[in-house]
């Protein structure tokens, strides 16, 4: 038996508009302060445009990918998912719920999972290609300015207790605490 510790619905504690504001604002700022290092690094080196078609997939399919992403992790600690695809647009995002609770750890390395996989290979490669490090950074950034919305979940779950559960549905997620 569980007992509900918290209820957190985002999108009506903070407003989808403040939240996609911040998203942009963080996007920004975080593609100026790696800017500036790489392009610091990368002096003598021009940026070519010969990456653009690809940099381009790239930033159709990031939203797609960075949702399947937060699903990954719970699938390889086989975790029983609800899989829900939105097409609003032309790609699909992928959501989920579950059917049972997620300890809160599982559900952290869920949240973190698209900022990990996706940032630190593009940094990486911006490293590593100075001729189209533009483009990792933009792609770097932009991801993390859709991580702001994981960060906040995070910044919740982390304030519950240390042996508590999460379990998410279509309103938000709710923090459980096992029954004594």
């Amino acid at each position: 038996m569980m007992n509900c510790w918290k209820s957190i619905n985002i999108n009506k504690q903070y407003g989808k508009r403040w939240v996609n504001l911040i998203s942009c604002f963080t996007a920004l700022v975080t593609f100026i302060l790696l800017y500036v290092p790489f392009s610091m690094l990368h002096q003598g080196n021009t940026v070519s445009d010969s990456g653009i078609t690809l940099f381009l997939i790239a930033i159709i399919l990031l939203p797609t990918l960075h949702s399947l992403l937060h699903i990954l992790p719970l699938i390889m600690i086989n975790r029983r998912i609800n899989l829900i695809i939105n097409r609003k647009k032309a790609l699909p995002i992928f959501t989920f719920h579950t059917d049972a609770h997620i300890k809160k750890y599982a559900y952290i390395l869920s949240a973190l999972a698209p900022t990990i996989v996706i940032t630190v290979p593009g940094i990486l490669a911006s490293i590593l290609f100075p001729s189209i490090h533009v483009y990792f950074l933009l792609i770097t950034s932009l991801n993390i300015g859709l991580s702001f919305l994981d960060f906040l979940i995070i910044r919740h779950i982390l304030r519950a207790p240390k042996h508590s559960f999460v379990e998410k549905d279509e309103e938000g997620f709710d923090i459980l605490l096992k029954a004594n």
